[in-house]
């Protein structure tokens, strides 16, 4: 007599995966939203110099570079619940020292430990969310994305509407119960934990597969584009004279069309290719970085910036999917944190340089070596994904987690 294989566990709903884990992933970038706008508040209240506050914001990317690196793997050992939970808790933990603390070392600490819970969270969630239905990852991942730039830019809001009234503590008090509010959600998802494999315990090892690296650094690439854009934009505006309401719509209106779009271009990622659509992308994104440097006026600057930003919310989410489609199943975690944590070096090594080459040499120098080092990255990642060029996923078939036996995952 043969024994029934065992009964799969239905798949949850996309909108039960984008509840619980795309509020999740809102609530944790909330967190980074209401500090950058609290800075100023640090300076005027407690005497927190401007050089302590760059600390302050740089030290959250390397504790999410490492927590990326040296954590996130664990979830690929049986223990992304886990470990996101244990993300969740420090994240808290950090906001809450951010918010109360009133001279400059706990705040450091609170932002330190609140990238090692960003950092360890993230990648163990996309994981959940990419295994629970990998026959929709693309689409899925969009909409973490979305939820993503939602969250980072509600921050803000949060923060004019309870600074003034309630004090600095308040917007991160706030933000911190959100984020455990979340968990029950986070709860109800069925999440198949992995034995514990011989792999090793840091995931670096996975840019042997070359499709996986050539991922990784067009990754990279959309940082080096962030890291230039965020760095610039106010300061650019304020030089070329520029109305405050102006500069400032232009950051929450770029944000819009990624939040929109964001899903729609993870099914594009999917169903036509990630490598495809993030070179497609990546070029243009290059092309709009280059035209910042020769606009006369801030105006047409925020013109070219609302196309970028169209363009922006139809390919960035395409390298998350090519890493979700280009590694085994069992190393999802790890591979999500190694293109973070590239991605965040990428931001903060890229930011440091356009603000030097933009006060030595100016706007177009600035601006035009944030294109050309953007070229040079996805020329590079998509010669070491060149076997994986045609690389897709139909939306509706039962197809395997993890990528077949192919050229897309050859290790040479």
């Amino acid at each position: 007599m043969v024994n029934p294989a065992p009964a799969q566990r239905p798949a949850p709903s996309p909108r039960m995966l984008f509840i619980a884990f795309g509020g999740l992933m809102a609530s944790l970038a909330a967190g980074y939203g209401v500090l950058f706008t609290i800075v100023d508040d640090y300076r005027d209240e407690f005497g927190i110099s401007e050089t302590a506050i760059g600390v302050i914001i740089g030290i959250g990317f390397v504790a999410a570079f490492l927590s990326q690196v040296l954590i996130a793997p664990l979830a690929d050992r049986g223990h992304a619940r886990t470990v996101v939970l244990f993300g969740v808790a420090i994240n808290v933990v950090g906001l809450l020292l951010m918010g109360f603390s009133t001279t400059l070392t706990p705040i450091l600490v609170g932002r330190f430990i609140s990238g090692i819970g960003i950092g360890a969270a993230i990648p163990a969630a996309r994981r959940i969310v990419i295994l629970s239905d990998p026959n929709h990852l693309g689409q899925n991942l969009g909409r973490l994305l979305a939820a993503e730039v939602f969250g980072f830019a509600l921050g803000p809001a949060i923060s004019a509407l309870l600074v003034g009234p309630l004090g600095i503590p308040a917007p991160f008090v706030v933000v911190a119960v959100a984020t455990v509010v979340m968990l029950p959600f986070v709860a109800q998802v069925a999440v198949t934990e992995s034995s514990p494999t011989a792999h090793r315990r840091l995931a670096v090892d996975l840019l042997r597969i070359r499709p996986f690296a050539g991922a990784v650094v067009l990754g990279a690439a959309v940082f080096v584009m962030i890291g230039s854009f965020d760095s610039l934009w106010a300061v650019v505006h304020a030089d070329l004279g520029t109305t405050k309401w102006l500069a400032n719509l232009g950051i929450t209106l770029f944000a819009l069309p990624l939040i929109i779009l964001g899903p729609i271009g993870g099914r594009w990622a999917q169903v036509y290719g990630p490598f495809r659509v993030a070179v497609g992308g990546l070029i243009g994104g290059a092309v709009f970085m280059s035209l910042y440097g020769v606009m006369p006026t801030g105006g047409l600057i925020f013109a070219v910036a609302m196309l970028h930003s169209v363009s922006d919310g139809l390919t960035v989410s395409s390298t998350g999917v090519a890493v979700g489609m280009t590694v085994p199943e069992d190393r999802q975690a790890g591979a999500q944190g190694v293109l973070g944590g590239a991605q965040a070096l990428a931001a903060g090594v890229m930011a440091v340089v356009t603000g030097t080459l933009y006060d030595q040499f100016g706007r177009t120098v600035a601006y035009g070596v944030c294109g050309a080092v953007m070229l040079v990255l996805v020329a590079t990642g998509a010669w070491l994904a060149r076997s994986a060029w045609s690389l897709t996923r139909p939306l509706h078939v039962d197809d395997p987690v993890g990528p077949e036996p192919s050229p897309a995952v050859s290790t040479g």
